[in-house]
């Protein structure tokens, strides 16, 4: 095997490949990435561990065919360290050589014959615009719990319904649901998916380049794979085991109090003030006309307060919030406004985001944020 490719290439591919590899691997076999070169001047980097599998194709100039497996880390280690200049790949003996300019490297090989194979995609279920998947992925899984004690909450629930997509996640604490449309295979398409939220957000950061994601996912529910495909990129992944909780009902039919501010400030308030909250301790939200006042600390601890302008519709409201779960929340919105909804000071809040004072909220997303006792 031979191949010659400009290093940035290489080093895109090979980073992008490996980064789902894991840390502790079961096998140390499933810490190598298999390289593929065909005739064609086609070249294959692949990695999988049972769970994630991750595949990329891209064009190069092959002398010779062939196939090796290596070091994942070790190999985008060596690649992003080497100069700005066409990168030569060769297989010798048991040796990969890496040469670039005056750099030589030789890597130990693997036996590539045991290697595990890679699990086919499934059937393509629909097409997505890829930002806005990525913004979606995005919203929704700063709610997913990253406790793996947990692993049902650690997933993303993904309902679909004809041209409709919904995302949801929560951690008990919080709840995201962001609804988009895409391009469905089928117009009567109708299913769910529970995907780990870690391997969304690698899709996002991975995908998201592109102009479309192919998601593709079996209609057969014991089909227990989701795959996403955009640029020659293919990623795919086992789906989470259990049954979702029924987390739709959190949100409150009515609401008694409506207040709306400008998110960019209350953001930079929140941090400052939570700046002296003592872990578990809530930032204290006093609502009355006209302004949100913001507290945290008490007693002979640090203190601080600033006050913001605010629209309120309702009677005036003190609540108390997490600092982090509440900048996840407004942070995710991505518009000028935000518009926290309520019952009462114990009862979950509701965020969505609107473009102006006066606007109406974006329907697509809401952030669900309970209340901590003051």
């Amino acid at each position: 095997m031979k191949f010659h490719l400009d290093r940035g290439v290489l080093a895109d591919a090979v980073s992008w490949a490996t980064r789902t590899l894991p840390v502790r691997p079961a096998m140390p076999i499933l810490q190598g990435v298999r390289i593929v070169a065909d005739a064609s001047g086609e070249l294959q980097l692949s990695t999988f561990d049972y769970e994630v599998s991750a595949q990329i194709t891209l064009a190069a100039e092959v002398d010779a065919p062939g196939e090796v497996l290596v070091q994942g880390r070790m190999l985008s280690d060596i690649v992003r360290a080497l100069p700005n200049k066409d990168v030569t790949v060769s297989l010798e003996g048991t040796k990969l050589q890496v040469r670039c300019g005056s750099a030589r490297f030789a890597l130990a090989t693997l036996p590539v014959e045991e290697y595990p194979q890679l699990p086919s995609m499934p059937p393509v279920a629909g097409s997505v615009d890829a930002h806005v998947l990525a913004e979606a992925i995005g919203q929704v899984t700063v709610a997913a719990s990253k406790d793996d004690t947990l692993p049902l909450l650690t997933g993303v629930r993904m309902e679909i319904e004809g041209e409709k997509v919904t995302l949801m996640a929560t951690d008990r604490y919080r709840l995201a649901l962001r609804e988009l449309t895409w391009r469905p295979a089928s117009p009567s398409a109708s299913t769910t998916a529970l995907v780990r939220g870690r391997t969304l957000q690698e899709v996002a950061r991975s995908l998201a380049t592109g102009s479309d994601v192919d998601i593709a996912l079996a209609d057969d529910s014991s089909a227990n794979l989701i795959g996403f495909e955009s640029s020659g990129r293919r990623t795919t992944s086992t789906l989470v085991d259990g049954d979702y909780p029924p987390v739709r009902r959190l949100f409150p039919d009515s609401v008694a109090i409506t207040a709306v501010v400008a998110t960019a400030p209350l953001i930079e308030a929140v941090k400052r003030v939570s700046l002296v909250a003592e872990r578990n301790t809530p930032v204290r939200l006093t609502f009355t006309e006209g302004q949100v006042a913001l507290e945290a600390g008490a007693g002979d601890d640090a203190q601080a307060s600033e006050v913001l302008e605010a629209q309120l519709e309702g009677d005036d409201l003190v609540v108390g919030f997490n600092s982090g779960f509440l900048l996840d929340g407004l942070g995710a919105l991505g518009t000028d406004f935000a518009r926290l909804t309520f019952t009462d000071s114990i009862k979950p809040s509701v965020m969505s985001g609107q473009d102006s004072l006066e606007g109406s909220p974006d329907p697509s997303y809401k952030y669900l944020l309970m209340p901590m006792r003051i």
